[in-house]
């Protein structure tokens, strides 16, 4: 089972913001996930993220690879 930290899409129509999830690299981007560990909103000036650290590394070291959208933000909030 191949694990992935990606964005999963919320919100209206133009007005997304988007939660960080684990999910299994099979499911659809909305679609079935493992555990939400944290939301990035890039619709607020600055863009609002908030990401569970521990959460997130404790996932890594099982084996999840981050996407690259995700890895970005993870070394942003400094958690890579």
């Amino acid at each position: 089972m191949a694990v992935k930290i990606r964005l999963r899409r919320m919100g209206a129509k133009k007005a997304p913001f988007y939660r960080v999830v684990v999910a299994d690299s099979r499911y659809p981007r909305d679609g079935r996930f493992i555990e939400e560990i944290g939301y990035y909103d890039p619709t607020k000036e600055p863009s609002v993220v908030k990401v569970d650290a521990e959460k997130a590394k404790e996932w890594i070291a099982k084996g999840a690879q981050p996407t690259d959208t995700v890895k970005a933000i993870l070394k942003k909030e400094g958690v890579l």
